[in-house]
């Protein structure tokens, strides 16, 4: 793996030097644009509603919304969950457990990464730590302890996350084996369910060791960010369930983590580009315009959800060491001319 920027200040819990996933493995870029569509939808009024700590570990990676407009949070390098109101109250649902001695692939050490949840409260998170506690883990509204439901390749680093309802199924992401794992919601054995070259990680300079990174279940197809190639991936859900042929749906989103659809708007994506300070508007046709930049209050954003006309942003500040934060923003058709 060559050799990675890293910020210059980074937190420390318990003695060890914490950093999230994709801190360490993204690499500064430039965003392609294309003329706006008259009828695509207009991002507006963004207003940061939560400050985090950073050197407690506060950076937010990932995103699942809760019925009365709040949004769960995973802190990556605190290992927790965090539940953050849109007036910005925020409190710590749970904790996974500290691991002695973590040999996570990229970052080195414990991280809470993707995040799903389930109609009755239920939260599923990744937990990469490179031991034998790297899986998928169930976290229960009655407030008990996470439980781990499924164990994930140490080797490996499970990223984004995403829960079929009406499947019953778990997909995961893994950045560094470059494929995507199904597990039953119960919980269980893990199935390699999709693998090929579009999902793996680059071997040589710039890439940084980072493929597969966030997962949404969207028009019954599992669709895919690859943060080393610069791609949005679309993969078909077939009706035994099997994986279709992985398609490139958009390339050049130079440092893209996670993302999320636009209701109303079918297959448009607003996708975070952690190393650029933005957030692109993808339409269906591939192409993509920035429609927020760190002048907004951007800081390495991670992660979006939208819901109705809002937008939900995550930034960890991973490279900036300022201001990790949720913002939030109008998502609205723009008017034609």
């Amino acid at each position: 793996m060559p050799r990675l920027p890293r910020p210059s200040r980074l937190p420390r819990l318990a003695g060890t030097t914490i950093t999230a996933a994709t801190a360490l493995a993204l690499t500064l870029g430039l965003l392609a644009t294309a003329p706006a569509a008259g009828d695509e939808p207009a991002v507006s009024a963004p207003r940061v509603v939560a400050h985090f700590d950073f050197a407690k570990g506060q950076t937010p990676e990932n995103i699942a919304l809760e019925p009365d407009g709040s949004a769960d949070l995973t802190f990556a390098g605190a290992r927790q969950v965090a539940n953050v109101t849109r007036e910005g109250r925020t409190r710590i649902l749970a904790t996974l457990p500290a691991v002695a001695n973590p040999s996570t692939p990229v970052v080195g050490a414990a991280v809470v990464l993707g995040i799903a949840r389930a109609e009755d409260g239920t939260l599923y998170v990744t937990y990469a730590t490179g031991t034998a506690k790297t899986g998928i883990w169930r976290i229960d509204p009655d407030g008990s302890a996470p439980r781990q439901i499924a164990k994930l390749p140490p080797k490996g680093f499970p990223n984004g996350l995403a829960l079929d309802e009406r499947r019953g199924v778990l997909y995961a992401a893994d950045s560094v084996l470059g494929t995507v794992w199904r597990v039953p919601r119960a919980g269980g054995e893990p199935t390699l369910w999709a693998t090929g070259p579009e999902l793996e990680p680059g071997t040589a300079p710039p890439a940084a060791g980072i493929g597969a990174n966030g997962l949404r279940v969207h028009h019954d197809a599992v669709w895919v960010s690859n943060t080393d190639a610069a791609t949005l991936l679309r993969i078909p859900v077939h009706e035994n369930g099997s994986a279709g042929a992985i398609r490139i749906r958009a390339e050049g989103l130079t440092g893209i983590d996670d993302f999320g659809f636009v209701q109303r708007h079918r297959d448009t994506v607003l996708a975070a580009l952690l190393t650029g300070n933005q957030i692109a508007l993808v339409r269906p046709d591939g192409t993509h315009k920035t429609v927020l930049t760190r002048q907004d209050g951007l800081s390495n954003p991670t992660a979006v959800a939208v819901r109705g006309r809002t937008a939900y942003i995550t930034s960890a500040a991973y490279f900036t060491a300022q201001d990790p934060n949720l913002l939030l923003a109008k998502v609205h058709q723009r008017e034609r001319g």
